[in-house]
């Protein structure tokens, strides 16, 4: 036990480092579409990011419930994304951190954050101030539907990715796998392999027979 956890420090670190750097640029997302934006760019962003959380927990929770057995016989067979599906598999726990908690926390501090936005725009459009009573009615409707949202397809994607974890993975692997031939993804990237160089040298009985 102790040794498991002493394995995960590091990992546990960079996410520490990874979530703080992301929050700080969503952050200043947040910012800015509280600072000015139109109720339909607000809106879209909501639903953007309530998206991205529920594929985010799909792939996570996919990642745990998967065979890494499936992967490898895929591999065998030469398809393609299926080494990287296999990576996916063995390191389930950190590919399940990443995904639940960091882009679905975060997903969900930026539509959290785009829904105020959207709160304020309403209440603009309707000539409402903060603190009226219409403002809370609208305040509590569009956080309840955010809610809603956010759970029920969290809820529907968990059944999924539970029986359909093999697929979920091996698509994840695929993208993986375009996207590490596009832009050379580090985690997938591949050594070179240098070259050898053969000196063949005759042996003497060669150099007896020549001579």
């Amino acid at each position: 036990m102790l040794k498991l956890l002493h394995e995960s420090i590091p990992w546990s670190s960079k996410i520490s480092l990874l979530t703080f750097g992301l929050a700080i640029i969503f952050s200043l997302v947040s910012t800015l579409f509280r600072s000015g934006s139109s109720l339909l760019v607000s809106m879209f962003v909501v639903l953007l990011f309530i998206l991205i959380g529920i594929i985010g927990d799909t792939i996570g929770l996919a990642a745990a419930t998967s065979k890494e057995v499936h992967f490898h016989a895929m591999a065998s067979k030469k398809v393609t994304g299926a080494k990287e599906a296999a990576y996916i598999s063995k390191n389930a726990p950190v590919f399940c951190s990443f995904f639940n908690d960091v882009v679905g926390d975060i997903a969900g501090i930026v539509s959290g954050a785009a829904s105020t936005a959207v709160v304020f725009q309403a209440a603009k459009i309707i000539n409402t101030t903060e603190g009226s009573v219409l403002f809370i009615i609208i305040t509590v409707i569009l956080t309840s539907i955010i809610a809603a949202l956010t759970v029920g397809g969290k809820a529907i994607c968990k059944t999924i990715a539970i029986y359909q974890s093999t697929n979920i993975i091996i698509f994840t692997g695929k993208c993986i796998y375009f996207g590490n031939r596009l832009v050379q993804l580090f985690m997938f990237k591949q050594p070179r392999k240098k070259k050898a160089y053969h000196r063949f040298k005759k042996a003497p009985g060669d150099i007896a027979n020549n001579a």
